[in-house]
């Protein structure tokens, strides 16, 4: 079993759909707080509808995204502080909820997490792949 992981900073949406195929990704998990983008293809209504023509689902679990604090931290280049505030967050109920329907959807099909970061160390999308490997002893490949 492999849970994938996909930033998009640098690269345009037909590359990133390419890539997820490739990868035999089944369901992308967006995990983006705000599922909006200034990159094009990105938000949230057209890049449901472009991956569902290549065959891959869409989900997106706001809960799962890190707040404003932790973005601020994260474009400041404080990575531990980023990971503190999403680490508080990620503690709360509804963010617990989503976690867990992330943990399912990786059981029963090949998923991938999406956010902005094209490194994945400096994302929180990281924390959530730990998690959800931690709970199914999935391999994270970053895509």
């Amino acid at each position: 079993m492999r849970l994938a992981t996909i930033g998009y900073e640098r690269a345009l949406q037909a590359a990133v759909i390419e890539q997820l195929t490739q990868a035999g990704v089944e369901v992308l998990i967006d995990v983006r707080a705000v599922a909006s983008s200034r990159r094009a293809g990105f938000s949230k209504t057209l890049l449901a509808a472009s991956l569902n023509a290549a065959g891959i689902d869409y989900l997106h679990f706001r809960q799962l995204g890190t707040p404003k604090p932790g973005r601020d931290a994260a474009r400041k280049g404080r990575i531990a502080e980023m990971r503190r505030i999403f680490e508080d967050h990620l503690a709360e109920p509804a963010a617990q909820l989503e976690l867990a329907k992330a943990v399912e959807v990786a059981r029963e099909h090949k998923a991938a997490l999406l956010c902005y970061e094209a490194d994945h160390a400096g994302c929180h999308r990281a924390i959530v792949a730990e998690r959800i490997r931690e709970e199914l002893g999935c391999e994270v490949v970053n895509l």
